[in-house]
């Protein structure tokens, strides 16, 4: 086997891209398709007002996917959704423990790692981040602590602002 040129590498990066940032852009259209469903629903596990959390999960969701899928600004987009998937691990999967088939927090943890990887791979050639010459420099250790770091400290200050889980047996 042999190594893959920039172009193939690129090539390769840039189909993945679109593929997980559309992926994950779908999980926001389809709260934007039932949102008052959607606000309810995060009422009801505690993060209030749900209505503002609806329109977040899915703005945020529809904006991160979208911006990695186009490679603008991929370790910030990264860092938007490592931030949800905690959220999303901390307030729904948890209890259930780790196995996805449980609906436990494995598939939020795996998207999350797979945003951070590509933030540490950078965009490649094919990105608007390489247009404006800044694939070479938001990647790598810099794009970890990007999509890491940011997205941790995201997730977890918006936890402790506001997830007020429901009293059990109330």
């Amino acid at each position: 086997m042999g190594d893959l040129s920039t172009a193939e590498f690129s090539t390769v990066l840039l189909a993945f891209r679109i593929i997980f940032g559309l992926i994950f852009a779908t999980h926001g259209i389809a709260k934007v398709k039932s949102l008052d469903g959607t606000a309810g629903w995060f009422e009801s596990i505690g993060m209030k007002p749900g209505a503002l959390h609806a329109r977040a999960a899915a703005g945020t969701e529809i904006g991160t996917g979208l911006m990695l899928a186009a490679g603008l600004l991929t370790s910030f987009a990264a860092a938007g959704m490592v931030g949800v998937m905690l959220v999303a691990a901390w307030t729904v999967h948890r209890e259930n423990g780790f196995a996805m088939v449980n609906d436990g927090w494995e598939a939020t943890f795996l998207i999350g790692l797979t945003a951070t990887f590509v933030a540490a791979l950078g965009p490649g050639e094919y990105s608007i981040d390489d247009a404006l010459g800044l694939a070479d420099t938001l990647n790598g250790w810099v794009g970890v602590a990007i999509a890491a770091g940011l997205g941790l400290a995201g997730g977890i200050g918006h936890l402790a602002m506001f997830f007020r889980p429901p009293v059990k047996g109330a």
